[in-house]
């Protein structure tokens, strides 16, 4: 007769685990990793500044030379951008100075053509008749030519003094050369065209005659 076993009620009962029979496993490269975590020595502030920096460990002489090189490109560079300012500021005259030129060119252009108009309208006035209607007419014309003349002045046209002068090709064209008495040699004897200039720009050279 066999005898019963008495159960443990109060113990859980433990399954036996299987033997593991051979050499340990070989730990990998992220096992070894995660070890020299925990077991890599810190390192101390002593530690840290007794490695010098690339900086500081460079010799004297080098860093000198460095410097000087870095402030000769800096200089350099200061140089180029006030030669550019410069040539900015000259370009910007000149264009300037071409456009005062253009607009005094095309001023002059129009300018000479209300010069015929006010020749004519001089000769009309030097035999003007002063008496009846047409006295009154003579008149109209007369400040029609001295509106003319306003405007003209008020453009910067001045008329070349010219009559008593002395001749000046630049200023004056000779139409005849002719023996006079009263004048000296070169002197202008009478204006037949008065000539006009804007500026320090001849419009139209007088045309006179000349004692020789």
């Amino acid at each position: 007769m066999k005898k019963r076993r008495p159960k443990d009620h109060g113990r859980a009962e433990v399954e036996p685990q299987p033997e593991i029979s051979g050499p340990p496993a070989t730990p990998t490269q992220d096992e070894l990793a995660a070890a020299e975590l925990f077991t890599a020595p810190a390192a101390t502030p002593a530690t840290a500044e007794a490695v010098p920096s690339a900086e500081a460990a460079r010799p004297p002489e080098e860093r000198t030379a460095e410097f000087e090189r870095l402030r000769a490109e800096a200089d350099e560079y200061l140089d180029g951008w006030q030669r550019a300012r410069a040539e900015f500021a000259n370009y910007k005259k000149r264009v300037e100075r071409e456009q005062q030129e253009s607009h005094a060119l095309a001023s002059a252009k129009l300018i000479v053509h209300f010069l015929s108009v006010l020749d004519d309208l001089q000769r009309a006035l030097k035999d003007r008749p002063t008496q009846g209607e047409a006295a009154a007419w003579a008149e109209g014309i007369d400040l029609i030519c001295r509106k003319l003349q306003a405007l003209l002045e008020a453009e910067g046209v001045e008329t070349i003094p010219a009559h008593g002068a002395s001749f000046d090709p630049t200023l004056h064209e000779a139409v005849t050369h002719e023996v006079s008495g009263d004048h000296n040699e070169g002197q202008v004897i009478e204006v037949i065209q008065q000539g006009y200039r804007l500026g320090e720009r001849v419009l139209r050279p007088a045309l006179v005659r000349v004692a020789k």
